[in-house]
């Protein structure tokens, strides 16, 4: 994992941007695309300064480790990650390495598929709210970080500005077609599971996560990002409770550092202190390391 922070690789890359994100930049190959994960980080629909060394590298390497791993389960959207074969194109591979995913050309669907194992975050507030997730009427009386009996699929519709919106099943059918709809439901529990069984052999709780899915020749396939602590929320076993806020393994101390401050949330909060920096890509470097570590038997 590289220590020097990347904050953009517009002048690292010799082909047209498409698409600038709040961390990832995408970048037109021709047949491909190019996807160069930046050390940018986001916290209440702002992008913070600094950028966090070896936060992109993580979120990249550790994309690039779940998708061959479930790629036995669905075909996703990886050509290679190897910065150093982009040829010309990477004006600086060494700095690009570990970062860059060439990518196939899908189409996108305009849908966040999300699952949910616990009730917790957003789902919480729902429930509290309406006795309800996303229009899955549930249980009276769920403690806050309970496990479902079941996971349950709360899809969200996609927009490029603002948040994006919390819908049901229904909307979704009628969005992109029921037979999509419950094809992407089926993936997304399915690959959820998977997940969720994996992290817990290493002392992790996988409570949620998202998915992208686009299409390719007709096919479902999967694309963006998986199971990285920007898509989904890590508990560490440890420190499971219910009723409390359970400190994620992700960009957490950002957001207590922020919370703690008198900063408004109208603008651009000022400089993050090089603490919470530091214990950041402390969060990155060590949720990396333990997906990726082999399980220790006890023989």
């Amino acid at each position: 994992m590289g220590s020097r922070a990347l904050s953009t690789a517009v002048d690292l890359i010799d082909a047209p941007l498409l698409y600038k994100g709040k961390v990832r930049e995408l970048y037109d190959l021709g047949e491909h695309l190019l996807i160069v994960v930046t050390d940018r980080i986001s916290a209440f629909d702002y992008v913070l300064d600094p950028p966090v060394p070896a936060k992109g590298t993580v979120l990249n390497q550790l994309s690039a480790f779940w998708f061959d791993l479930t790629k036995h389960l669905m075909d996703n959207h990886v050509v290679h990650t190897d910065a150093q074969t982009l040829g010309a194109i990477a004006k600086d591979p060494e700095v690009l390495e570990g970062r860059v995913m060439v990518s196939k050309r899908a189409e996108r669907i305009d849908i966040e598929c999300v699952v949910r194992g616990y009730i917790t975050g957003g789902g919480w507030r729902q429930y509290q709210s309406t006795g309800e997730i996303n229009g899955i009427h549930l249980p009276e009386g769920m403690r806050k970080n309970e496990a479902f009996k079941e996971p349950i699929f709360t899809p969200a519709a996609k927009n490029d500005v603002g948040h994006d919106e919390d819908i049901s099943m229904d909307t979704m059918k009628d969005m992109v077609g029921a037979e999509l709809a419950l094809e992407l439901q089926e993936k997304s529990l399915m690959l959820y599971h998977y997940a969720h069984n994996y992290c817990a052999e290493r002392g992790i709780i996988l409570a949620d996560c998202k998915f992208e899915f686009g299409l390719l020749d007709g096919k479902v396939i999967l694309i963006d990002e998986i199971f990285t602590p920007d898509s989904s929320r890590f508990w560490d076993q440890s420190k499971y409770e219910l009723d409390i806020e359970i400190d994620s393994m992700d960009k957490e101390p950002v957001r207590s550092y922020l919370a703690g401050t008198d900063w408004d949330k109208n603008s651009k909060p000022e400089e993050l202190p090089a603490g919470v920096v530091e214990e950041t890509t402390r969060r990155y470097t060590d949720i990396y390391r333990r997906i990726t570590a082999p399980v220790q038997s006890n023989s």
